[in-house]
């Protein structure tokens, strides 16, 4: 029996596994991630739970486990329906709302507050802000992020695309898109950033997501884009991506696109928005901030009848 309470971030699902998540060894949340997947146990978990009929090929969730150690109160391991995943900035943030919502994170009735969480990548935190007792923004502050590769070819079938590569906790491709980026053309940027995806998953020892993005008119604080991020095997996020953000910013940045004190507007195909900032330098990259907004959108308890020949599911896509 799994216990499980489902958010949404910016439209793009987040489903947290409350009770009933098998046991995952590993001194590190990185460690943990490496047993899950090679875990028959854990991936049917992860299977059941994001396959149809239970979820759907779009789902995306977490299993909670122990953080790296006492300086963060959550360690997560985030899945969706080909894997887990390193990153997830959506989830980042809905884990905080979520955290502060049930009191697991005690929050003031005005107020930030912060939620250290323990992800594959590292250590992230999500500043929580309540007003009169309730949350209206969560900002996720992630590792730094950084310019991997610049103006790669990529050939697509009988055409070729030109792709910057960059890392906000996972590596994605970012592609001008010639198309707009709208719902109705869904179908044919899905088939694109895949085939990026795949194109390039060697060259770079793994590309998680296509980011496939076009330029707005720039905002009085700073650039605009639209987006629509392809990741896993052919996945459409339904908000603007955080991580995806963070890599984004860590491109804009070296192009002297965005300054220290402006947001990037960064849009989804849905049309929500996430802002994206940059709030320092490290060694390692940029350090950026995401701010977006998570809702509670239901919850639930998933059982299995041993006698169900579907068992964990299926993916009809």
């Amino acid at each position: 029996m799994l216990g499980v309470t489902d958010y949404h971030t910016a439209g793009e699902p987040f489903r947290i596994v409350t009770a009933g998540t098998p046991e995952i060894p590993g001194k590190t949340v990185a460690e943990r991630r490496e047993r899950a997947i090679a875990d028959e146990q854990v991936q049917f978990t992860r299977r059941l739970l994001v396959q149809e009929p239970r979820g759907h090929a779009d789902m995306y969730g977490c299993f909670l486990v122990p953080p790296d150690d006492d300086g963060a109160q959550l360690g997560v391991l985030f899945w969706h329906k080909d894997g887990f995943s390193t990153a997830c900035g959506h989830g980042t943030i809905a884990l905080g709302a979520w955290a502060v919502d049930t009191g697991l994170v005690p929050a003031a009735h005005d107020g930030d507050t912060t939620v250290v969480i323990d992800v594959p990548s590292g250590r992230v935190s999500a500043r929580v802000t309540r007003v009169g007792g309730r949350v209206t923004t969560v900002a996720f502050r992630n590792v730094p992020s950084s310019v991997v590769a610049r103006d790669i070819e990529v050939q697509v079938g009988d055409r070729t695309v030109r792709a910057d590569v960059s890392y906000g906790g996972a590596r994605y491709a970012s592609v001008r898109s010639e198309l707009p980026i709208e719902p109705g053309n869904v179908t044919e940027l899905t088939a694109l950033g895949r085939a990026v995806k795949w194109a390039l998953d060697d060259r770079f020892d793994g590309i998680y997501g296509t980011i496939l993005y076009e330029n707005l008119p720039r905002h009085p604080h700073g650039p605009a884009q639209r987006n629509v991020t392809i990741f896993a095997d052919g996945e459409v996020d339904r908000s603007p991506c955080g991580s995806g953000t963070s890599a984004r910013l860590a491109l804009l940045a070296a192009d002297g696109l965005i300054g220290p004190d402006e947001w990037l507007r960064h849009e989804s195909i849905i049309g929500t928005t996430f802002l994206g900032r940059i709030v320092g330098e490290d060694p390692a990259g940029v350090v950026t901030e995401v701010e977006g907004m998570a809702y509670q959108t239901g919850g639930a308890t998933f059982t299995l009848d041993d006698h169900d020949p579907l068992g964990a599911g299926f993916v009809l896509r």
